[in-house]
């Protein structure tokens, strides 16, 4: 019998810890992300993206189970019917095209507004349906199940985040779990390294084989800026006689296997490049085609595909379309780097370099070497193989004296110079010293990340006021806090860089990391010790409950009760970070995305 309950929970924490926090984040007060109209429409843009998917997903599943709540009250019925009824008209407004016109009409407080409404609806009909349904529980908090990837004994397999063993480890090639939080596993068979060539399927949580009317089942990959690895969520790659195209993970068919290639677009979610008779067009994780296929190149403008895409005709000729489909420049120049803004972009006619406006107006003609930004009316811009300003029209407004520079907001840049970094506004006047191995602009979260010798960063706030100093352990999106070390100290910070108290911070935890005369233990909630001071290093409990501790120079594990699972017996000294599922630890790979004992 199908668990709704479970599917449902599971779908809400995917939508609540992920989907909703990223698109929150970004509209949020006082946010320097919030400044300018180009960023103000990625907003909109996230939040039509999102919205159908949720509404879609949410409606239908909860139309399945409604009527087969047991002693249901007639009044609770009919409020969870309402409940639907809202859902379904949203979804209605989707499917006709008119939820992109009610986003444009609306203001961001809207926007929040009812991205907040939807979410509080979608927590109403899952409380109600668990309290009707379950009988009362016990206050041990619990953690959401999910799948990982293991490797023992040269062979791959998969666990849940219980460390219960899902598929044995008997597969001789790596499987690969494209979303984590649904039983969809990627493996391949027949292969032959010689020839390069291999067959690739998917099973489920049982083992079995699932869309088997497809020749070859495939994740979708790509790589950020730093190279990390991601698999593009609830999208796979499919063959069928020799054509590709898309299924989401419950195997409803996205784009019809019609093209003769499909690929990633390099550093963009949730857009594809496809290709049919050597001509090259995009089409999002929705199926819709945003360019047709009638280029012989494509790349995005930025890392997000709102910005638009770079195309080139078979003439050689390049111009940009937007996401929209609307043409930003036409079809006429010999090259156009990825810079863009304000409506701006920088082009090459010819001989001529120099920034045109999508009114046809240029600017900046052969003035430079290289464009590195365009914010609003000002350029950061290079020449004689160093970084300054230039307003649109010209004028200097920092002299090109810098080995680097880069706009973060307001009127700050962070500067290049002699080798170290420093802060700078736009009358050149220095306002953070240049003493910094490196200095990063956390744009998500509107942080300035300056970086010192010894690895030590201190984090500023938008006045540029220091408001922490230590070592970053962790940036959580999830859950919106960064965590430092100090001292052998952990310390948490919300993302207005306020100090919080673990148990603030990690609600979730049923322990909480303490120390006591140089050695590590637990306590709960209350402060009572639950796990004694013995461990030379610990970590906190991660989100399925479970914590490392360090002792002899060896590490195990605890579960969330404080009982040791896995003896410390394991060597973990090169690893990057030391994570526990039961008795199975993360690897030590780069990159690593599975674990292993």
């Amino acid at each position: 019998m199908l668990d709704i309950k479970k599917i449902a929970k599971e779908k809400y924490d995917e939508w609540n810890n992920v989907r909703v926090p990223q698109f929150l984040k970004e509209i949020e007060d006082n946010q320097p992300l919030i400044r300018s109209n180009i960023k103000i429409q990625e907003c909109y843009d996230n939040a039509i993206q999102m919205l159908p998917d949720i509404l879609v997903e949410y409606s239908n599943l909860l139309e399945k189970d409604i009527d087969n709540i047991e002693n249901c009250p007639e009044d609770i019925r009919e409020i969870l019917h309402n409940r639907l009824m809202e859902f379904n008209e949203f979804r209605y407004m989707h499917y006709n095209e008119k939820i992109e016109l009610l986003f444009r009409k609306l203001n961001l407080k809207k926007v929040f507004a009812v991205v907040i409404a939807i979410v509080v609806m979608i927590m109403f009909v899952i409380a109600m349906k668990q309290i009707l349904k379950e009988k009362p529980k016990t206050n041990e908090k619990s953690f959401a199940l999910a799948y990982y990837a293991v490797y023992e004994n040269g062979k791959w397999g998969v666990i849940d985040t219980k460390g219960n063993t899902i598929i044995k480890p008997e597969y001789s090639e790596m499987i690969v779990i494209p979303d984590n939080t649904k039983p969809v596993f990627i493996y391949m068979k027949d292969v032959d390294y010689e020839k390069g060539t291999y067959s690739s399927k998917a099973i489920n949580e049982k083992g079995k084989e699932i869309f088997t009317s497809y020749d070859k089942v495939e994740a979708i990959y790509n790589h950020d800026e730093s190279n990390n690895m991601w698999y593009e969520a609830n999208i796979l790659k499919v063959q069928k006689d020799g054509k590709y195209g898309l299924i989401n993970l419950d195997g409803k068919e996205i784009l019809s296997c019609t093209q003769d290639n499909i690929e990633e677009m390099p550093g963009v979610k949730s857009v594809y490049i496809t290709t049919v008779d050597g001509k090259k067009g995009i089409v999002d994780n929705m199926g819709k085609v945003i360019i047709e296929n009638k280029y012989t190149e494509i790349t995005a403008l930025t890392s997000k595909y709102s910005n638009g895409f770079i195309v080139k005709n078979e003439q050689g000729k390049y111009g940009v379309i937007n996401s929209d489909k609307t043409v930003a420049l036409e079809e006429k120049y010999d090259q156009i780097s990825k810079v863009c803004g304000n409506k701006m972009y920088v082009v090459k006619e010819g001989n001529d370099l120099k920034i045109v406006s999508t009114d046809g107006k240029e600017y900046l003609k052969n003035g430079f070497e290289e464009v590195k930004q365009i914010n609003t009316h000002d350029v950061v811009i290079k020449t004689n193989g160093k970084y300054g300003v230039e307003t649109i029209d010209g004028e200097e407004k920092i002299p090109a004296q810098y080995e680097d520079l880069t706009y973060t907001f307001e009127e700050y840049y962070i500067a290049k110079k002699d080798g170290k970094y420093g802060i700078i506004n736009d009358k050149n006047e220095e306002k953070y010293p240049f003493n910094y191995t490196y200095i990063k602009y956390l744009e998500e979260i509107g942080i300035l990340q300056a970086e010192t010798q010894n690895s030590e960063s201190e984090l500023l706030d938008s006045n540029l006021k220091v408001k922490a100093k230590g070592i970053i352990a962790q940036i959580n999106d999830e859950k919106n806090y960064i965590k430092i070390r100090k001292n052998d100290e952990y310390k948490y910070y919300n993302f207005k860089l306020e100090q919080k108290e673990s148990k603030e911070i990690l609600a979730t935890n049923t322990l909480f990391l303490s120390k006591k005369d140089g050695k590590y233990g637990f306590v709960n909630e209350k402060g009572i010790v639950v796990v004694d001071y013995q461990y030379e290093d610990a970590t906190e409990q991660n989100k399925y409950g479970y914590a490392a501790v360090k002792k002899d120079g060896k590490w195990g594990c605890i579960d969330s009760k404080g009982k040791v699972v896995e003896e410390c017996k394991n060597s973990l000294e090169n690893a990057l970070v030391v994570d526990f599922i039961a008795s199975w630890h993360l690897a030590t790979d780069i990159n690593a995305n599975y674990y292993t004992k």
